[in-house]
């Protein structure tokens, strides 16, 4: 991969748009309009104009995109930061905690924190990869990209970058990405959090299934009480006919969760027969391993059912884990098991939707004060 950066303007920026409060039921495809935010590194020759900054301390969950289509959505993801050594006598190694050997539940704040950086480019400080697999004869309808964590650990991180990333396709060379969002961004329990999102569709499109680099993203490294965390997922939402016809939804918003609250997302207007067949992702930040009290439930067609499987415990949905249903997501860079704070996982729903119905909601609850929801998506069967 040739992943040189190149003379890159420090660009303190962020791209605007806002949010509404719930869900609001689209066409049969819609998405947020939003400005071009993929392009070549720039140079001091050729600057690019800066966009006035907007931050928001919270922002609620909102459609994203929308589509009644034969196809799904698939995702990769991954962290930015890892354990490098214990600060707290009990801690277990750090090879032990972050492969999820540890015979205690270790945490981010057990751990000096350190970037991953995968890329051999001495231009980054930060990044992984993680793999992106549409189905082959699929064509990409709709990508996002989202990138989020803590500024404030043993170091604080510049608010002003947190709207840019870097974002190399397979085989290529990092391209500078601007959100074309309003950036979450919350300070609360030592916690310096934020998300932001931009709409990458055109580039993968383009460069189709493989593994994807993402670099830069603004997250501080070091150890404090609040712990440090970071990563990112991209969502992509494809067309194939041979599929069954699918709802396919992606939403996203950024407010604390707990300690003991909930959020719930609902999604009308989402007709599935019995016995239909779906799945959901949830991307969510500080989740700690071994900490009961975090769940997921799906309420539907007179049916709640809490979401659990091999990767995520019933009652600890929020374990720092990146999953596919039942295990470990695969095509990583690194793949550790315990990202120690970020989670982006995907659930099957097939129990949960087996009297058919109208509509999904979804509630997420976590005891801790200083826990994130980021985004969501939903792949649910239209027919059968």
């Amino acid at each position: 991969m040739r992943n040189s950066l190149g003379p890159l303007l420090r660009r303190g920026m962020v791209g605007v748009f806002s949010l509404a409060s719930l869900w609001a039921p689209g066409g049969p495809a819609a998405a947020a309009p939003a400005m071009p935010t993929t392009s070549t590194a720039p140079t001091a020759s050729t600057p690019s104009p800066a966009p006035v900054a907007a931050e928001a301390e919270s922002l609620a969950f909102t459609q994203r995109y929308r589509a009644l289509q034969h196809g799904g959505i698939v995702r990769a993801a991954n962290s930015s930061i890892t354990c490098r050594r214990p600060v707290e006598r009990s801690a277990a190694s750090c090879p032990a905690a972050r492969e999820g050997r540890a015979a205690t539940n270790d945490d981010n704040d057990d751990f000096e924190m350190f970037y991953i950086d995968v890329d051999n480019d001495p231009n980054t400080y930060n990044s992984s990869r993680a793999e992106v697999r549409p189905p082959s004869g699929a064509r990409v309808s709709y990508a996002r990209l989202y990138w989020g964590g803590n500024l404030r650990v043993g170091e604080q991180k510049p608010p002003k970058d947190n709207g840019r990333v870097l974002i190399a396709e397979p085989g290529g060379q990092y391209k500078e990405v601007l959100a074309d969002t309003v950036v979450g961004h919350r300070v609360a329990h030592g916690a310096d959090a934020f998300q932001a999102s931009a709409d990458v569709t055109a580039l993968v499109r383009s460069s189709g299934a493989g593994a994807y680099t993402v670099a830069q993203v603004n997250v501080a490294m070091g150890h404090s009480a609040a712990g440090a965390w970071g990563g990112w997922t991209l969502m992509v939402a494809y067309e194939k006919e041979s599929e069954p016809l699918r709802h396919l939804a992606m939403w996203d918003g950024f407010d604390p969760l707990g300690p003991g609250g909930d959020r719930t997302v609902r999604l009308p207007g989402m007709t599935f027969p019995k016995g239909a067949e779906g799945r959901a992702g949830l991307v969510a930040y500080n989740g700690d391993r071994g900490r009961t009290g975090g769940s997921l439930t799906l309420s539907a067609g007179g049916l709640t059912t809490r979401l659990a499987d091999g990767a995520n415990p019933r009652d600890d949905v929020l374990n720092s884990t990146i999953s596919e249903p039942g295990r470990t997501a695969p095509g990583r860079t690194p793949a550790y098991p315990n990202t120690l704070g970020y989670d982006s996982d995907v659930f099957e729903l097939d129990k949960g939707l087996r009297h058919g119905g109208d509509r999904l909601d979804f509630r997420l609850v976590s005891p801790r004060d200083t826990a994130w929801a980021g985004a969501l998506f939903v792949a649910v069967d239209a027919k059968r």
